[in-house]
This record gives structure tokens, sequence and C-alpha cells, in this order.
């Protein structure tokens, strides 16, 4: 199973063994199938279906591959948008990840369109259009499910708020807006978002931890009332907040001073109330704006890669940088771990594999044709690894 962006704990921790650490286009390839359109979202796995969205020709499309063989079993069309608005160039229409559970598939493209899909037939049980921003550089948040709903952000330029939609029928049972006397100081450009919730649990309740632009935010994932906040930061988030023992750690926004631009990794207490800026920040380290990657926490250790291709592994109770390593290329997938080691996949195709611990201890480079901007799913010992052509499964044979 595989039901979310970064695993069925939105952690990016894979339970298991027997994972592969090598291969190439023709070694440990168990099969490749070609995925039509363009798009960075992850795969998702549960049963013997992969799914994965993609965009071609205006068409926002669902695509489900057999978990054995790798052949299409399913290629749904679910929007044809008239218009399609402007992005980045290193986005794509199809970059938010959906979720999966037992007999529904929910997808999700931003402003073109949320949907529940019928995992067996492929039919679609619900869709909902009206959720719309602007997004300006298109869509990156991925989906949540909690209990009876389905988190949905939508954080443009014009308009922000988060949706708990029913998962059943798709009807909204809240609606939160970011607040309005900190957004309201931003520029325009500066009030969009990309990030994708967790839940944690706190002395007793569950909050759901959303980094926004100008402030990450727990919010009551029932009722999607405020329980604390922390004001830091002025253009947009992207990657996700990450929960370890207690504590809480996220990359903020950009803050402009004297300096220059810089972004902060923190570390939080996430008991409190109110606005707990100044009072539970348990540590800070200064890092390059635009923040993409989201780190991976494995005993106690965080292991991050900044957008200056900087990997690092930190003590998660001091924030002590225990060892750095400058890396070739570009990496906008987030690393994910199983067994004792990380992945960590670049734009060109290559995924380091490197053993966690408080040394750097690298084990192999490894190389597929056409870039790789999707995290990969990871389950059952094999690896489903989305490049900018195909999907592949690799496992020890």
């Amino acid at each position: 199973m595989w039901t979310h962006f970064r695993g069925s704990n939105l952690d990016g921790i894979a339970a298991g063994n027997g994972f592969p650490v090598s291969w190439n286009d023709s070694s440990h390839v168990s099969w490749r199938t070609p995925v039509p359109g363009r798009g960075w979202s992850s795969p998702l796995i549960s049963g013997n279906q992969v799914w994965l969205t993609t965009e071609e020709n205006r068409e926002m499309r669902a695509l489900c591959f057999d978990w054995t063989s790798g052949d299409m079993i399913h290629d749904l069309l679910v929007f044809h948008p008239d218009t399609l608005y402007r992005k980045h160039s290193v986005n794509t229409y199809a970059t938010p990840t959906g979720a999966i559970e037992e007999d529904w598939l929910y997808v999700h493209f931003g402003r073109y369109g949320t949907a529940c899909l019928d995992r067996e037939t492929g039919e679609t049980r619900w869709q909902r259009t009206d959720l719309q921003c602007e997004h300006i550089q298109g869509p990156g948040s991925s989906l949540l499910i909690y209990r009876d709903k389905l988190i949905v952000h939508m954080e443009g330029s014009d308009v922000q708020y988060i949706v708990a939609l029913d998962k059943k029928s798709g009807a909204t049972l809240w609606r939160t807006q970011r607040p309005k006397e900190i957004y309201d100081q931003l520029e325009p450009i500066g009030k969009k978002a990309y990030i994708t919730p967790i839940i944690i649990r706190v002395e007793g309740r569950d909050l759901m931890i959303s980094n926004g632009s100008a402030a990450c935010i727990a919010y009551d994932p029932e009722t999607g009332e405020e329980v604390w906040r922390i004001i830091q930061g002025e253009d947009s988030t992207i990657s996700m907040p990450v929960e370890s023992d207690g504590t809480l750690y996220f990359y903020t926004s950009f803050v402009v001073d004297e300096a220059g631009k810089y972004c902060e990794l923190m570390a939080v207490d996430p008991r409190g109330k109110g606005d707990i800026t100044s009072s539970h920040i348990k540590w800070r380290l200064s890092s390059p704006i635009l923040q993409l990657p989201t780190p991976v926490v494995v005993d106690g250790l965080l292991y991050t890669v900044d957008s200056r291709s900087l990997l690092s592994c930190i003590d998660g109770e001091t924030g002590n940088v225990l060892w750095s390593e400058k890396l070739k290329g570009k990496y906008n997938s987030s690393p994910v771990y199983a067994d004792g080691r990380l992945y960590l996949s670049s734009t060109s195709g290559t995924t380091l594999v490197f053993r966690a611990g408080r040394s750097w201890q690298p084990v192999s480079e490894n190389k597929l044709e056409g870039e790789i901007w999707a995290t990969p799913a990871m389950t059952t010992g094999a690896i489903l690894m989305r490049t900018s052509g195909f999907l592949y499964k690799i496992g020890n044979p």
C-alpha cells in the first residue's frame, strides 16, 4: 500500500525490506510502461493497482496500471477544461498526487477539478469544478484523506482556503480561509502555496498541520478551526511539514531582510494555542529559498536536500548539522527511506542511494532514461519510479 504522496503515513518511510539498491534501464526492472502526456504526480498503490495522473491536450486523465505486469487497466478522462491557465515552466497541470483507499480513488488537478472514481469500474462517483483560485504557477498541493473527509488546499494569489469534502458525496463539510490579518500584508504573488498537510497526534487530539505562505497553522481537522499559528514568510511554501517523536519540522516561506532572501527550517513543539511564534520554536536553521523537497526523519535524524542541492543530515533534537554533501544536479523529488537506506532522485534521472546514519555513507547511483520529478512509491520490496516518459517497477530478481 502507498496511499498518499510520500506514503500511507505521508512521512516518506516505506515498510519492509528487500528493496533494490542498484538498477538501470536493463537491470532489476520488473517492467517499464510508457506514460502518455505530462505530470509529476506520484504513483499510488493499492492491491494490484498502480494509479497516477497526467495531462495532454487539455485532457486531465487518471491512469491505472497492473502491479504485476505493468499493463494499463484504465485510461480515464476526468476533466477537459476549455482553457489552461499559466503555470511555471517546471510545473505540470497534473502535479498534485491523489489519494486512494479500498474502493475509491481521489484525484486533484487544482482549479481544473477534484473527483472521486470507482477503482474497479473507473466510473466517476462525484466531481467538483467550483473550487477555484489563481495558482499563477500551476497546481501543486496533494490530497489528504482524514476519516470521512478529503482535505483540499486551494491557495492562489487571489484567494487562500482549505476545504474538507465529504468522501462519499463531495459536498463541502467545512471551509477555512487563511487569516486575513496576515495575508493582507503580502503582495498577491506571495500569497500562493503548494503544500500538502499532515495529521499529527498531540495530547490526545488530532491536528492538521498546514504550512501556508505566511504562517504554519495547526487546524482541528474535524472543524477547520485554528488551534495555533507560527507566523513567518512573504512568499509561497512547497515542502510538506514532517513530524517525529513529538517534534514538528517545516520550512518557512522566504524572508527578505538586509542579509537578502532566505527561508528557515524550524523545529517546533506542537503543544500550544494561539500565536506560538515566540514560545514553541525549539531551533531554526537558515536555508536557501524555494524549498521543494520534503525532509525525511528517521531515528531522530532529519535528512533534507535544499534548493542548492546541498544534502544534509541534522540532529532532530538539537538542530546540529552532522554532515552535508554538495550533490550534482537538481532535486525536486523528495527523499524516501526504506530498510536502512535513503533514496533521492534528481531531475536528470539519477537516484542516489545512501545509508541512514550520523556519517555520510553513499551506496550507489542509478540512472534511468528521462527526468525524475515525481517522488517514488515503495512497497513490498519494489520501487515505482515515474520518469518524464515511463513508469518503472524496480525490484530485486
